[in-house]
């Protein structure tokens, strides 16, 4: 599985480096990868039942949810990192379903083609990362097929805080 995840991270930067989501070197945000592992702890659940039949929403959004957090990061993290359930907090506002237009509208405060732009991002990330999945070929329902499906998810998680990291003006540059 490291070999995949590394796949998919290489996959992921380069599609989104070529659409200028986000810049060469990755950003480091050592709050916000803290909170994977409790937020797809809380969302696995979720996640896992709507992947059958929506597998691009199942993925697609936890790159949201990495996009919230670094957002949050950014504002008010004194709170939000004291929110025991940041998955819950931001799904209980609107339902599972809707999850993505919360974030977008109320998390980013995005409109008009700013919100169309993300959502065509997202969109085509989860596919890339479900296409690359399905040609693992396991077996549903074994412990590597679980293994895939999280592998998957946080790949999302960090390039949504990269892409989220990017836009508010957070930039990568080697020191000289």
């Amino acid at each position: 599985m490291e070999n995949f995840e590394e796949i998919l991270r290489r996959d992921l930067h380069q599609f989104l480096l070529s659409m200028n989501e986000v810049d060469e070197r990755l950003p480091e945000c050592p709050d916000v990868e803290e909170k994977w592992e409790s937020i797809a702890k809380a969302y696995i659940p979720d996640g896992i039942r709507e992947f059958q039949d929506y597998p691009s929403a199942s993925l697609g959004w936890m790159m949201y949810i990495g996009m919230a957090v670094a957002k949050m990061w950014d504002t008010e993290w004194e709170i939000y990192s004291k929110i025991e359930d940041l998955y819950a907090y931001m799904r209980d506002k609107r339902g599972y379903d809707s999850m993505d237009e919360y974030i977008r509208e109320e998390v980013l405060l995005l409109q008009g083609i700013d919100y169309a732009v993300l959502e065509k991002v997202t969109g085509e990330c989860a596919s890339r990362v479900y296409n690359a999945l399905m040609h693992q070929h396991l077996e549903p329902g074994t412990k590597e097929a679980f293994n895939g499906y999280v592998t998957c998810l946080h790949q999302l998680y960090l390039m949504g805080a990269a892409i989220q990291l990017k836009r508010m003006g957070y930039h990568m540059t080697k020191m000289n």
